[in-house]
């Protein structure tokens, strides 16, 4: 019985520790790569709007948040996911969102013919 909960324990130590591990990761992320001040508030409630909620970014916007960098953009979204007003989000659903967003950037700038 004493192995059980010296067991459980260090289940829940281990499982805390990665926690906070993985919130000072992307916060250190976010801080090495100054990725709070590489996209102007405009496009960043754009890019918000589009993963959290439904809309759309504009040519613009997109060309900042491809600017920004994948690392930034994945800390960013991740970091808010952490924050306890969206507890009630499914961080799958908006990681999935997150990267749809992210390659549909990517075809918008890659392709020879963007839309204005």
């Amino acid at each position: 019985m004493a192995s059980l909960n010296v067991y459980s324990v260090l289940v829940v130590l281990f499982l805390t520790c990665g926690i906070v591990m993985a919130t000072k990761e992307n916060y250190q992320i976010i801080k090495e790569n100054n990725c709070e001040t590489k996209m102007g508030l405009p496009c960043v409630l754009e890019a918000f709007t589009s993963i959290f909620n439904t809309g759309s970014i504009s040519n613009k916007c997109c060309g900042e948040l491809v600017v920004l960098g994948k690392v930034c953009h994945s800390s960013l979204v991740k970091r808010t996911l952490e924050n306890p007003v969206f507890k009630d989000l499914n961080p799958a659903t908006i990681i999935a969102k997150s990267i749809q967003t992210w390659n549909n950037f990517l075809a918008l700038i890659d392709s020879p013919y963007p839309s204005t």
